[in-house]
């Protein structure tokens, strides 16, 4: 942790150099709330740090930070990006059309949509992206062009199964 405030500089040193996009995931790691009460002092300073490198920086270049906690972060952080998008957990249409395209090359024609959306119940986007990649997966080494509701409703219950708790929804933000 002591080295972060020094590659924070670092990466904000570059981004005048390297117009680009600038992803800081897991964000919640360095931009919790500096009220938490379980704060050491170091978070804290890496946050103050990453503000005031923001506040500085007027490079051409985008700084995207994500987190699947948004409710931690720093009130702070929310006024310093331009943009705040929030991904809420993809309802019955959008999971039908994740599936789809995902699994486009794949016979899906008995799929019980049903099923499978109910099933895919408070899954990211991506969760139910790798249940779809373990369905194909499964069904090219049963030599099958066919996806099945039982199978992809198997991968996705494993999903669940895989998942720490998480919350509702997700997000991320843009400056």
């Amino acid at each position: 942790m002591g080295e972060t405030a020094v590659k924070l500089h670092l990466v904000f040193d570059a981004m005048t150099q390297t117009k680009g996009v600038y992803l800081f995931d897991e964000f919640d790691a360095i931009g919790s709330t500096r009220s938490a009460h379980n704060d050491v002092g170091e978070v804290r300073r890496i946050l103050n740090s990453f503000l005031q490198f923001l506040e500085r920086d007027d490079s051409e270049s985008i700084v995207l930070a994500a987190t699947n906690f948004p409710g931690v972060l720093d009130d702070a952080l929310f006024r310093r990006f331009d943009d705040v998008v929030r991904y809420a957990l993809p309802d019955g249409p959008m999971v039908r059309a994740l599936v789809e395209n995902r699994l486009s090359s794949f016979n899906m024609k008995d799929l019980a949509w049903s099923t499978v959306t109910r099933a895919a119940r408070r899954l990211s986007h991506a969760e139910i992206t790798r249940a779809c990649d373990d369905a194909a997966k499964a069904a090219v080494l049963a030599d099958s062009a066919s996806i099945t509701t039982d199978l992809l409703a198997k991968t996705i219950r494993v999903r669940h199964l895989m998942r720490p708790s998480a919350p509702g929804k997700r997000g991320s933000a843009a400056r």
